[in-house]
Order: C-alpha cells, then sequence, then structure tokens
C-alpha cells in the first residue's frame, strides 16, 4: 500500500532519505531504492557505500535532493558520482572514473534496485534494450541506460548480492537471469568508464520508460554555486536531510553516521534539532517547520522539551539549554510562517516555567543543570553524568568540581550561561504573549527577565577575576570559565564595566583570544589540552551565541572578528569538505582526533555566523543589513518575512533585491539596523558614517532623525544623502514609488 505522505510534494519524492546509504536515491512513496554498489577483484571486496565507512566525500547538492554530487572511493579506485532529476518522476545517475586501483575490466559498478520491506516485488530485465521494469503498488517504473549492462543479476538482497561476490568472485555467472527480487545491472569501468542511467515512476509502463528516456536525453544541469557561505549551509542541511523510518517523517538528522549506528534509527538532541531548522529555513520552509514539529512532537510529563530521543533511549529527565524560543523567532521571522507560533509557543512557554520550578536547586532564583530522578527510565538518570548532559557541554571542566545533589537532582552551580538564556528565552515569549492578546503573561514574563537579569549582573559576576561565572551554591565561583561566561551580552545583563571585563577576556591570547576560537574553556584552564569534546575544542554553538551577544552589546567590532576567525576555522575544514562537530583550538582541525563527528548538522552554524554579519535579524535590533568591503554576493535566501533575498555589494554599493525587484542600494559601510518594509514605506537605522542611499523609484518624504532631506535625481536613480551623526538615528522613506 502505498503512503500518501501528504505534506510532501511529488518534487521531494526523490532523495537520499535512508540515512545509512547516502549514495543511494529513495522514492519515499514507494519504497523504491536505487544504490550504488560496486566490486573490486583485486580486494574481493564489495560495498554499498554506508555512511560509517567513510567512502565518500560530500559534494555540492540541493537541500531537497534534486541535484547531488559525491566522490566515491573503494579498493584504490575513485569514481565521481552525480545524481539529478531533470524530470518531474525521473532520476537520473552518471559516474566518471577518476583513479583505478586496478584494471577497470575487474571492478564492477552497480545500480542495484529494491524496495523497502517488501519481498513481493519482483522485476523483469529485457536484455536486448537493455530495459528493467517494474510495478509497484500499481505505480510502473522503468530503468534505461545509455549503455546496455554486460548483465543482469538477481537476488534475494543486496546482502545476499555482496556474499556472492565475496564468495564466488568476479566471473560468476549463476545469478545472471531476466527476472528477480533485487535486480543489479553490471557495469565494469573498463567498457564504461562514463556513464549514465534515468529511473522513472509513472501510471503506466509506457509513460514510465517515456520518462526514463525523456530524463536521459535532457540537458546536463549546470554546477551547483560552491562560493558563499550559504552554499556550504545548502550542502549540510541537503546531506544531513533524512527519513525517520520509526516515527514516520522527514528532518536533518544529527550525522548520517549517528543515526542508525548510535541511535536506533532516529536522534533528536533538541538544541542540535533547533539549530537544523534555522539552517533549513534560510533556504526551505517546509523543511523547518519539519525539523520542528519531529522535535517538539513528544512532551514530557513535567512540561520540559526532552534533551534527547531516539530509537534506543529517551532523556525525558533532562533538557537542553533554552535556546529554542529564540532560534523559533528568528525562523519564523526569515519564513514568515505564522503558523510556527502556534505550532511552538504553548510548549516553549512550558518548558520556560519549568526551568524555575525544576532546577532552581537552593531555591535562591538562579538556575543550574539537573536530572529529575522520578521521570522516565533514560541512561545517566539522576547522576551527575545525567545533570551534566543537560548543559549539553557535559565533559566540560565547568563541572568538574561541582557535586551532585540527589535531593534536588541539580549540580550544585547557577550556571551564568543557562540563566543568561533563559532571560532571552522569557523576553522572546512575552513578545508572543502581547502578540496573542495575552498581557498578564506578557507582564509575568517581563518581570521574571527584568529580575534574573539584575542577579545575573550583581551574583554571577566575580569581580576578582572582572568576569562572570558559575557560582556553588556555597558562594565559591567555579574556577573554570567557558564561553559561557560571555551570554549575558545577550541577555543584556552586564554595565558598562563588566562589557569591559567581557571584552578584555574575550581578547587575552591565554583565555578565549588566539588564532583558532572561541575555545570551549580558557586557554589556561588544565583541562584545556585534554582536547577532548568540551575539554579545550572550539564548538559551533558557542561561537553562535557569544557572537550574538556582542551584536546585542553593540560590539560590532568584536562580532565582526569573531565572525571572520570562525569563518576562517570552517573553511580550512570545508576545503575538505568536512562540517565537524568541534575543532582543535591549537590547529584548526576537526580530523585531529576520533571523537569528532567530521559532518555534524550544527555545524552550519559556523557559516551562518558568516550570513549574519551580512543578513539577520533579532529581537533587539530587527532585521540587520552590513555593507562588507569587497564584492560579493549573499543569497538567494528566504529573509524579510519569506521573501527570497539576494544581497550583493559591488564597488562598495550594496544592494538589497527582495522578490527580483531592488528594494534599494547604499554606498554607506557598515551594519543596517532596524529594516522596516512596507508598502510605499522603508526605515532603517543607518550606520554613524553617513553617505547615499539610491532608490530605483521616486519618494515623497525623507526624515533623519527629525530633519526632512530632500532627495536628488541622479541618472535615472533617486539619491537620498545622509549626513553623519553622533548617534544612531532612523531614516524614514515614505511614498515609494
Amino acid at each position: 500500500m502505498t503512503k500518501p505522505y501528504p505534506d510532501l510534494s511529488p518534487a521531494r519524492h526523490w532523495n537520499s532519505w535512508q540515512s545509512e546509504f547516502p549514495a543511494q536515491m529513495m522514492h519515499l512513496p514507494l519504497g523504491l531504492t536505487v544504490s550504488v554498489a560496486a566490486y573490486s577483484g583485486a580486494k574481493n571486496s564489495f560495498t554499498d557505500f554506508p555512511a560509517n565507512k567513510g567512502q565518500l566525500t560530500y559534494g555540492p547538492r540541493d537541500v531537497t535532493g534534486r541535484q547531488i554530487g559525491f566522490t566515491a572511493r573503494h579498493a584504490d579506485t575513485m569514481f565521481d558520482w552525480c545524481w539529478d532529476q531533470p524530470v518531474e518522476g525521473a532520476i537520473r545517475g552518471a559516474w566518471a572514473a577518476k583513479d583505478y586501483g586496478e584494471w577497470g575490466l575487474r571492478f564492477w559498478l552497480m545500480p542495484v534496485f529494491g524496495v523497502t520491506g517488501r519481498d513481493d516485488i519482483s522485476w523483469r530485465f529485457d536484455p536486448a534494450t537493455g530495459v528493467l521494469t517494474s510495478v509497484i503498488d500499481g505505480q510502473h517504473v522503468a530503468a534505461i541506460g545509455d549503455a546496455i549492462p554486460l548483465m543482469a543479476t538477481f537476488h534475494d538482497s543486496r546482502q545476499a548480492l555482496a556474499e556472492e561476490f565475496e564468495r564466488e568472485g568476479y566471473f560468476f555467472l549463476g545469478s545472471r537471469g531476466t527476472q528477480g527480487r533485487v535486480p543489479a545491472l553490471r557495469y565494469n569501468l573498463d567498457e564504461t568508464p562514463r556513464m549514465r542511467f534515468a529511473v522513472a515512476v509513472a501510471a503506466t509502463a509506457a509513460e514510465a520508460l517515456n520518462c526514463a528516456k525523456a530524463a536521459l536525453a535532457a540537458p546536463e544541469p549546470a554546477d551547483l554555486p560552491a562560493h558563499q557561505s550559504l552554499d556550504a549551509i545548502r550542502d549540510i542541511v541537503g546531506w544531513n536531510s533524512v527519513h525517520d523510518f520509526i516515527n514516520d517523517w522527514p528532518y536533518m538528522s544529527l550525522s548520517r553516521t549517528w543515526v542508525a549506528q548510535k541511535f536506533g534509527g532516529f536522534g533528536l538532541w533538541l538544541d542540535d534539532i533547533f539549530y537544523h531548522a534555522l539552517a533549513s529555513s534560510l533556504l526551505n520552509a517546509d523543511m523547518a517547520r519539519e525539523n520542528i514539529r519531529a522535535v517538539l512532537d513528544r512532551e514530557t510529563p513535567e512540561g520540559n522539551l526532552a534533551c534527547l530521543l531516539t530509537g534506543r533511549d529517551s532523556w525525558i529527565d533532562r533538557s537542553q539549554l533554552p535556546v529554542c524560543s529564540l532560534v523559533l523567532w528568528k525562523i519564523w521571522q526569515h519564513t514568515g510562517a505564522d503558523d510556527l507560533i502556534e505550532l511552538g509557543y504553548k510548549k516553549l512557554l512550558r518548558n520556560h516555567d519549568w526551568w524555575f520550578s525544576h532546577r532552581d536547586g537552593k531555591k535562591q532564583g538562579l538556575m543550574g543543570w539537573g536530572t529529575s530522578a522520578s521521570v522516565g527510565d533514560g541512561l545517566y538518570k539522576g547522576t551527575k553524568l545525567g545533570a551534566k548532559n543537560e548543559s549539553t557541554m557535559d565533559n566540560s571542566p565547568l563541572h568538574d568540581d561541582t557535586i551532585f545533589d540527589p535531593v534536588s537532582g541539580c549540580l550544585d552551580a547557577a550556571d551564568v550561561g543557562l540563566n543568561s538564556i533563559l532571560v532571552v528565552d522569557a523576553e522572546v515569549l512575552a513578545s508572543w504573549a502581547k502578540s496573542l492578546g495575552d498581557q498578564a503573561t506578557a507582564d509575568r514574563l517581563l518581570t521574571r527577565a527584568n529580575a534574573l537579569r539584575a542577579r545575573i549582573g550583581a551574583e554571577l559576576w566575580d569581580d576578582s577575576r572582572q568576569i562572570f561565572a558559575n557560582r556553588r551554591w556555597s558562594g565559591d565561583f567555579v574556577r573554570a570559565l567557558a564561553p559561557t561566561s560571555c551570554y549575558p551580552l545577550l541577555a543584556d545583563a552586564a554595565d558598562d564595566r563588566q562589557q569591559q571585563g567581557v571584552v578584555a577576556v574575550l581578547s587575552d591570547p591565554k583565555k578565549f583570544g588566539g588564532k583558532w576560537r572561541l575555545p570551549s574553556i580558557t586557554r589556561d584552564d588544565p583541562g584545556y589540552h585534554d582536547n577532548v569534546y568540551w575539554r579545550g575544542r572550539v564548538w559551533p554553538p558557542l561561537n553562535y551565541l557569544t557572537y550574538q551577544g556582542l551584536k546585542r552589546a553593540g560590539l560590532d567590532d568584536m562580532a565582526q572578528e569573531l565572525a571572520a576567525d570562525s569563518g576562517e576555522i570552517f573553511k580550512s575544514a570545508w576545503a575538505r569538505r568536512q562540517c565537524p562537530e568541534n575543532f582543535s583550538a591549537e590547529t584548526g582541525l576537526g580530523d585531529d582526533q576520533p571523537d569528532t563527528d567530521l559532518f555534524y548538522g550544527w555545524g552550519a552554524l559556523m557559516p551562518i555566523i558568516a550570513v549574519n554579519e551580512v543578513v539577520d535579524v533579532t529581537p533587539w535590533h530587527g532585521w540587520e543589513l552590513t555593507n562588507q568591503p569587497g564584492d560579493w554576493q549573499i543569497g538567494p535566501l528566504n529573509a524579510f518575512n519569506g521573501r527570497k533575498t539576494v544581497i550583493a555589494a559591488k564597488d562598495g554599493r550594496l544592494t538589497l533585491t527582495l522578490d527580483g525587484r531592488a528594494v534599494f542600494a547604499t554606498d554607506i559601510a557598515g551594519r543596517f539596523r532596524h529594516i522596516d518594509i512596507a508598502d510605499g514605506r522603508l526605515s532603517f537605522e543607518p550606520p554613524l558614517a553617513g553617505g547615499r542611499i539610491f532608490l530605483n523609484g521616486s519618494a515623497q518624504r525623507v526624515s533623519y532623525g527629525g530633519s526632512v532631506i530632500t532627495p536628488r535625481q541622479i541618472g535615472g536613480e533617486t539619491v537620498i544623502d545622509l549626513p553623519k551623526v553622533a548617534s544612531r538615528q532612523l531614516c524614514g522613506i515614505e511614498g515609494l514609488s
């Protein structure tokens, strides 16, 4: 019976849905799979390129799988492979040999066909035409290639095919045939070093064959762009987006190597999936929504959002850093999808209140990490390790000196990062409550945010070290410092003197300064040189939240510097098509030790920082654009409430284009804030330096800081001259045509 998948458009039916087989394409409603398989005669070795073997280098790909490229390696032979979808309902595969580890005659390369979970589907092969056909739940399938395969063999499974090769070798012909369950179309690299084939699904046999032929004959697609940060985000989102066959929904996985091998079919770290939704939202609102639904689907008995949900375990006794409201707010602004508020608001509000009722272990008004011993049966429940898990920074030196209190279920320390993010959480939820007409809840949340903000400034500031720090219930400050000591900037909890202290620690090469940053613990901490996970390594979420905090505090120069550093460490890995889970703070490498996944979802936060240096939206500064030096382009991406946005700079002039129409251009360098675009009206806070704004149409009225400015007409453009000012002021342009 064909699955309906009502939320999945036909254009998304084909994709590399199975997490453990990234080279494979699947037609999701039919369960039809087309796998890439290879056999080396020299090594007597078969592979179907599982994710955990490290045989693939992930190339550029569309987020929804309409165009996919990768390089595959097996037994010293290397080839490039491409998938594309030139005709609706069809896919086209193509390979080209690059390096030979043996005589190409002895190296079989094969598309292998199957239907997941079915043993009642039969295939037929016509040796005269090379056409392979089948019928699945009334839908006809046809496959045809540029060349007729040397033979088609039929098997009970791909595993049976692998066993036959390794038992019988290259020349065995016993499985050659014209009909069976799992066909393999066999080509060797001597006869076909380059090859294309197409597979189509249609209502009739003739339509399927004609569709496959049309796909095969279609022009080759243009190469996907691969030069901007947004292209890296596209590839990361695309490669890690899979289908969860246990819960039956698509989502962006943590990493293809984690899903089946570590987590038994699916895995949802709370914060990770929200960050994945943010990355997806820049390119595809539906994919962002799918991630949010997946992670919010299961509510816990106590009201918290679960730390981890997998096919093997559920850590509902603990949660994770409550960044979800802020991230969802940003997704909402990028996509313009108002339904996201309805989807998340009530659950996020329950989660917010849960922290204050379950993680104030000393009843002092400051929260710490913990685990609720009476909830669920997750691994490490009721232990110090479980409480450390809640922080996401589970082996951080921040926790070395803390003690787990089994009565409260909390570590005996107030965490500066947690309390700072709770302030932001309250602010965002209050804005939604107000928009929904619930002023009482908005007032309650803002009162809580203001009180907690004041306590952070007064009680989590270590005056002797001039930095924010975690504080034990005994009153002593925790010795170790992480970038979370910068999060009070994000909560607007630091006064001018405290800001200066944070800036000094961020810049100090013995602390968080230096070439590769931000280290997850200061460089002078005894745990820094352990260089394992949160003991010294650079982590994208720490950079991302610190960057956002610097911008909220108005420290744009430092934010720009951190963005550049984040971009440099990411590019050094991305040059080898790696998106590491974390990086060495000494060398910048992700692959210098074995505990780092090299294509991990939240690694996309590093190029997101680069994108945010050009375009971003925050609850405190609204929409922002930054005119940076050089000639560059960001976009198209979703921004300004779901509009297709392109920002380009050339010869010092930045141009904002929405839905194909240029809105304005400027030669003013620096960051614009509070950009508001409505019918016939444009407003923003420009940088202080002054300069020109360019409009394609006319403007009836321009005001800046209380003064009226008369536009000029130059060469068909309306030019607005903004003077240099001492403080940020709003520029309003009305009567646009």
